[in-house]
């Protein structure tokens, strides 16, 4: 395994430099002084940002998106977290069946799942309609939520919902006061990717609206496809920043939500390994 080590560590940076280096070039493209997407020639310039924020339409486009999401999100959580928590109770083959059939969103093109959309759509009269945005993103964003609680799910140990139950607790009250603050850093995480999936979906929305709804990334498209302005790299750059601060909030939650679980010693010690309790049938 140490022979491994060093080329997996290599190829951990070359992945690492490949997703971090574009971002890094697109910050000083969007403080150019030139009236398009380049390199500043003269001076760093925060002129393309003032624009950008006195412009309606893409306060308009920011706000919309942000709309979407939180309701995806708190939709994608309610949904996701119910599915994951009711196949930890079934059987290994009946949760596999209903894990399957959950993360299909995952496994259908993009493309396809636009086409599906727009057709059920026009029947439902959904097309451009916040309602058939909302609904869906939770549908795409639902496996993520799903994904993050089941893992969490993984390190409960089942007797405790029975020395819960035993000790005279209620069904809402096991879940509420027992299995949510166990795996709450699972869907803090959940709620997260699900928040940002909605807001950088581009493709379902291409598919199902025209006019008068447009998301930042439709807003975005547009502006490439029309009118390549700087802009479009200052909003690159805020995304980036604004998707650091959420995945920085989300460690930051996670880890307190782990450490108040945790014993006064696994807090000393580092946490033990509990015994594998196995599944009841």
């Amino acid at each position: 395994m140490r022979e491994l080590a060093w080329p997996t560590r290599t190829a951990a940076w070359i992945l690492v430099g490949f997703l971090v280096l574009p971002f890094l070039i697109v910050i000083p493209v969007s403080l150019t002084d030139r009236a398009y997407l380049s390199m500043p020639e003269h001076a760093l310039s925060l002129s393309h940002y003032h624009e950008l924020i006195a412009d309606q339409d893409w306060r308009a486009a920011f706000g919309r998106s942000c709309f979407v999401a939180a309701v995806t999100m708190v939709l994608s959580v309610t949904i996701g977290s119910m599915c994951a928590l009711g196949a930890w109770r079934l059987p290994p083959k009946a949760e596999n069946a209903i894990r399957l059939f959950v993360l299909l969103p995952l496994i259908v093109p993009g493309i396809v799942q636009g086409l599906a959309f727009y057709r059920t759509w026009v029947d439902l009269r959904l097309i451009n309609t916040y309602p058939g945005i909302i609904i869906a993103h939770t549908i795409t964003a639902m496996p993520f939520v799903f994904i993050a609680v089941s893992a969490a799910l993984a390190n409960v140990d089942p007797r405790l919902e029975m020395a819960s139950r035993s000790l005279g607790a209620g069904n809402r009250q096991t879940l509420w006061w027992v299995l949510v603050p166990m795996v709450l850093p699972g869907i803090l995480s959940g709620a997260l990717f699900a928040f940002v999936h909605s807001f950088d979906e581009l493709i379902i929305v291409l598919f199902i609206t025209t006019l008068g709804i447009d998301t930042l990334p439709k807003m975005m498209w547009n502006s490439i496809e029309h009118d390549v302005t700087p802009a479009v790299a200052c909003v690159a750059v805020l995304l980036g920043f604004l998707t650091f601060l959420l995945l920085s909030m989300e460690w930051l939650l996670r880890s307190m939500a782990e450490r108040s679980q945790a014993t006064p010693a696994e807090r000393d010690v580092g946490p033990v390994q509990p015994a594998h309790a196995g599944r009841l049938e």
